[in-house]
């Protein structure tokens, strides 16, 4: 085969990734549209139907080396890791708590690594693979992007907001952006009371504060991107005042039912 020829199937090869990863997208944007409102997921409506088992087949036969550029491939990821959630929700359901669904109970199964999370269950390229996996040795190693605990969901009433399409490369930086900006200010996740200075944060920027700053200060400084402008104004003016304090989380199922 001749240099050009080369040239000219490497392009096919990339144009047919391209469109491929672009059909799949679309399969699991309808997915979510379908059966995503408000951040809450339909499961009963979701469960009655085999519309997961398509993008599930997909994940299973992709290899995420094959896949080219940094967004794209951290849009895949976060992609699995929500559509895996939804995947052993609907599996299980009903059920009112994916806690439920651990080994052990609650707490031990932390102890003793036998939460769900835990669980090789899964498979991507055909090789089994967890959700603990795809969000601690994937998703944070690899890319260090904090926006995307605005963007996994762990099918939890705290958890962010479970957007009703797919992320992609192209668009993922503002995918991101509305994320946090949805996510801050959520008053039932995070709350602020200028006049005492006190932060009410979920508890996600307490168990990932090193993904966020090194001080409470850091942190709040993040934070401030994506909060009103006066807010935001006073947070930087004046952080060292300023106190944090978590809420605690719901583990209640993000149920539309």
């Amino acid at each position: 085969m001749s240099n050009k020829s080369g040239f000219y199937l490497l392009l096919i090869l990339v144009a047919f990734n391209f469109v491929s990863g672009q059909e799949q997208h679309k399969l699991f944007t309808g997915i979510l549209q379908k059966y995503v409102r408000n951040g809450l997921v339909d499961y009963a409506g979701l469960k009655s139907g085999s519309i997961l088992n398509g993008y599930m087949d997909f994940l299973n036969k992709t290899d995420p080396d094959t896949i080219s550029g940094r967004n794209e491939k951290l849009a895949f990821w976060i992609n699995a890791y929500n559509a895996f959630t939804l995947k052993v929700i609907t599996d299980h359901y009903p059920v009112k708590s994916i806690n439920d669904l651990h080994t052990g109970g609650r707490y031990l199964s932390h102890v003793f690594g036998t939460t769900i999370w835990h669980k090789k269950i899964f498979k991507i390229n055909g090789k089994e693979i967890s959700l603990n996996t795809i969000e601690h040795e994937i998703i944070r190693k690899e890319f260090s992007e904090p926006g995307i605990h605005f963007a996994l969901v762990c099918a939890a009433v705290s958890c962010p907001p479970l957007r009703n399409e797919a992320y992609e490369g192209f668009k993922l930086a503002k995918q991101l952006n509305d994320q946090a900006k949805i996510f801050f200010n959520d008053s039932s996740k995070n709350k602020f009371d200028m006049k005492t200075r006190t932060a009410w944060l979920s508890k996600i920027m307490d168990w990932y504060d090193d993904d966020f700053g090194n001080s409470n200060e850091e942190i709040l400084l993040y934070i401030s991107k994506f909060l009103p402008a006066k807010l935001a104004q006073d947070i930087r003016d004046n952080t060292p005042e300023w106190e944090i304090n978590y809420f605690p989380y719901n583990w209640d199922l993000n149920d539309l039912n």
